[in-house]
């Protein structure tokens, strides 16, 4: 398997769907940063796309922009390894990645900080601690913004595999484990009602969204196959890395959401906010196939 082509054929139709929001948003007179939550499932190119969109919000227009990641906000170490050993038999909490995985307490307090145009630090997380279980970094090596004699922060792209997701009614939830699925069958329904009851926690950040950008996939099951050639190119960069078999194993643990949650997602986030999502459908190659404001 070869490691991906890295294209861009999504940033000239996201920056322009951001921009109208934004001169939108600002003629309401809104003093507070702009929001734009981020979704696309592993390995579609949500790296590149961010990059691409932070380069010309700052560049082009001149506007301080902020990119965070769902990931910097996962539990502490000790945190995630008393969630794990909290609910022993249930797998979806036994490493991080799923809903209730993430300290949204922390997030909550840097949004509003955010918000408010405070000083802040921004936290970081790094993966590759505890032989790849991950922690947070200390909070004195978090970078700080806003502070006296830098630029306030104007826009803040907030990204991340599950950004968006917003829970389920129990019923629902029990339709689509009763549909027939990849992993849903592997669990025990009332741990996918654990993780989507979690979800309840991750709606106050998804209500900040002033816009909504989800990268799509015509099938997701191709999250396999992209994380597969994602792990080729590293181990060619690096000499080391996940064997396919450990890829396979590593996407199971996410799968599940993607599964009881991208339905909803595809649907809208908004209750509220006519054409503020951005839903680009890819193909099998990342490349853009299909694009609907909703």
């Amino acid at each position: 398997m070869s490691a991906p082509e890295i294209y861009d054929d999504k940033s000239p139709i996201c920056i322009p769907f951001i921009l109208e929001r934004l001169q939108a948003y600002l003629k309401a007179g809104s003093t507070r940063p702009f929001i734009i939550g981020l979704n696309g499932v592993q390995g579609v190119g949500k790296t590149t796309l961010v990059r691409k969109l932070a380069e010309a919000l700052r560049h082009d227009e001149g506007l301080e922009t902020l990119v965070c990641s769902i990931d910097d906000f996962y539990l502490a170490h000790d945190d995630q390894v008393a969630l794990a050993a909290s609910m022993p038999d249930n797998a979806l909490v036994q490493v991080r990645g799923e809903p209730g995985t993430h300290d949204m307490e922390l997030a909550k307090d840097f949004f509003a900080a955010i918000l408010n145009n405070s000083a802040t630090r921004v936290p970081q997380y790094d993966k590759s601690l505890f032989s790849g279980q991950g922690d947070r970094l200390p909070r004195a090596s978090w970078p700080e913004v806003n502070t006296p004699g830098q630029p306030k922060v104007q826009v803040v792209i907030f990204e991340g595999w599950c950004v968006g997701f917003r829970p389920l009614s129990p019923a629902e939830v029990g339709v689509k484990y009763n549909t027939p699925s990849r992993t849903l069958k592997r669990h025990d329904p009332g741990h996918l009602l654990f993780i989507n009851a979690k979800l309840e926690a991750y709606d106050p950040i998804t209500n900040l969204f002033d816009a909504f950008i989800h990268i799509d996939a015509e099938d997701t099951e191709w999250v396999y196959d992209w994380r597969l050639e994602q792990e080729v190119m590293l181990r060619a960069q690096r000499g080391a890395g996940m064997s396919d078999e450990q890829v396979v194993r590593f996407v199971d643990a996410y799968y599940p959401a993607y599964e009881l949650f991208t339905d909803q997602l595809r649907s809208g986030v908004f209750a509220d906010k006519p054409r503020c999502q951005l839903r680009l459908v890819v193909a099998k190659d990342r490349r853009v196939k299909n694009t609907i404001v909703i």
